[in-house]
């Protein structure tokens, strides 16, 4: 019993190193690019973030475009779950001119209202 809990508790331990040295080399990377930022005068640093918003822009165009495609491929399939085989307004039971229980056995879509 005692081997396995000390391999659970090294298993754990490792975690926590490869957790530490993670956050050692984030802290690195984010330390490296302030410098770089530092060093770049403020226009280059402004146009950068120009051509950036400018890039992600055109992702998201991007993307939408090939969603809206997407969404058109999966309603025009003809195996798609979205599309019913059976038009329920062409059916042998038409249902418009069914009696409607809610409103008293009478047809709202067949009776003419009266104006007054």
């Amino acid at each position: 019993m005692g081997l396995l809990k000390n391999l659970v508790n090294k298993f754990g331990e490792d975690k926590k190193v490869v957790k530490a040295k993670l956050k050692e080399a984030e802290q690195d990377l984010r330390i490296q690019k302030i410098l770089a930022e530092r060093q770049k005068s403020s226009n280059r640093r402004e146009f950068e973030r120009y051509m950036q918003e400018q890039e992600e822009e055109r992702i998201t165009q991007a993307l939408s475009k090939i969603r809206k495609q997407k969404n058109k491929e999966v309603w025009k399939s003809n195996h798609s779950v979205l599309k019913s085989d059976t038009n329920i307004l062409n059916n042998d039971r038409p249902i418009l001119k069914e009696k409607n229980i809610f409103r008293h056995g009478k047809n709202s879509f067949l009776t003419k209202t009266k104006f007054m």
